[in-house]
């Protein structure tokens, strides 16, 4: 182990030659032995610091002493036990996640989406390497949530913010005013839900439909009487669709979200850079978000990580329905010179009631 070496500087009213001379005869360490305006620099160990403090008032001199280091500032710093603790816990601290919010207008959304997580092991004091890819995450929650839109993730340091986006309500207030009513499948399907307002169910869960049949019916029989209410509200139903696409090769595409982690380190017993940093608060995050304009050459291999989610956005961007993705098959795709054509089947859940008039009793 290296011996701690120090710089010192000797000078007052005694002769601080004749304190050198003393250590020298007592077998201290003395070495780059130098005489500046009237003072003596020289360099010693340990052994003669203690020496010179014990010695000093007899010889009326002061006594300035400096440390050296073993080498560069890094090598000094990683030489103490304490330094190398306080930049060890925080490197680890930050491989885990330690803490999960979620970010929706409605608490009873948010109980569920937290128990989604859970069931997803995305909790707190989980390594982050260990966590779901975020797709799988938002593929998940919007799954047990058909109201959602989408779901975007921020990741500030080891905290993650689970943001839900709630589908706007667009035809409710519009079917309201027309005329009483009845449900009918817009498209073909199988049934998993419904959602009515008012009305009389006609089709059953599981059961499949096909583009017509009658789903809810607004006209409601008991035993002679009967009234017309209008069936209003939502049947939910799986449907397979087969999406044909072609696409230039080269793309540009907008990666909103992707961010940049630096981390900078402030040792308290180093000079501070800003005067109101605390002095605990030794790793500093810096978080930047790219949202700059970037381009692409689609290629065999980026099917499954980069076409299949760009299609799906491309999908539920284009229609006014909501909808959810819930798996896929890649049929066929041919990459070209300068195009990218081909079909995929996604299954598709969404609302497939639409209201047409009553086929009995209820026109005028």
């Amino acid at each position: 182990m290296k011996r701690k070496l120090f710089d010192v500087e000797l000078k007052g009213e005694g002769k601080p030659a004749h304190l050198v001379n003393e250590m020298i005869r007592n077998k201290k360490r003395v070495s780059r032995l130098e005489h500046i305006d009237g003072a003596i620099w020289f360099r010693t160990d340990s052994s003669g610091l203690k020496y010179i403090r014990t010695n000093r008032r007899r010889f009326k001199l002061k006594v300035h002493v400096e440390r050296l280091g073993d080498g560069t500032p890094i090598n000094r710093l990683f030489h103490s036990w304490v330094a190398l603790l306080l930049c060890i816990i925080p490197f680890l601290a930050s491989l885990f996640l330690w803490q999960v919010n979620v970010d929706a207008e409605h608490p009873e959304i948010a109980e569920r989406i937290e128990q989604t997580l859970q069931k997803s092991a995305v909790v707190p004091m989980k390594l982050l390497r260990q966590l779901p890819d975020e797709t799988t995450i938002r593929s998940q929650i919007m799954t047990d949530e058909p109201d959602l839109s989408w779901v975007r993730f921020e990741k500030k340091g080891a905290t993650l913010t689970v943001i839900p986006m709630i589908s706007p309500k667009t035809s409710s207030k519009v079917e309201k005013t027309g005329k009483p009513g009845e449900l009918a499948a817009r498209t073909g399907g199988v049934i998993t839900g419904f959602q009515l307002k008012s009305g009389e169910r006609v089709a059953r869960l599981n059961q499949t439909v096909k583009k017509g049949d009658l789903l809810a019916t607004g006209v409601l029989e008991q035993g002679d009487k009967v009234a017309v209410v209008g069936a209003e509200g939502a049947v939910f139903a799986d449907y397979w669709l087969e999406y044909k696409f072609s696409l230039p090769k080269t793309i540009q595409y907008r990666a909103a979200g992707e961010k940049s982690v630096s981390i900078e380190w402030h040792l308290p017993w180093l000079k501070q850079q800003s005067a109101n940093r605390p002095f605990w608060k030794i790793v500093e995050w810096n978080e930047e978000v790219d949202n700059t304009v970037k381009t692409i050459t689609l290629e065999e291999g980026m099917e499954k990580n980069f076409l299949v989610p760009l299609l799906k956005h491309k999908l539920l961007s284009e229609t006014s329905f909501e909808k959810d993705i819930k798996d896929e098959n890649i049929l066929q795709v041919t990459f070209g010179s300068d195009k990218v054509t081909g079909t995929i089947l996604f299954l598709i859940n969404e609302n497939i009631a639409v209201k047409r008039p009553l086929s009995q009793g209820g026109d005028d």
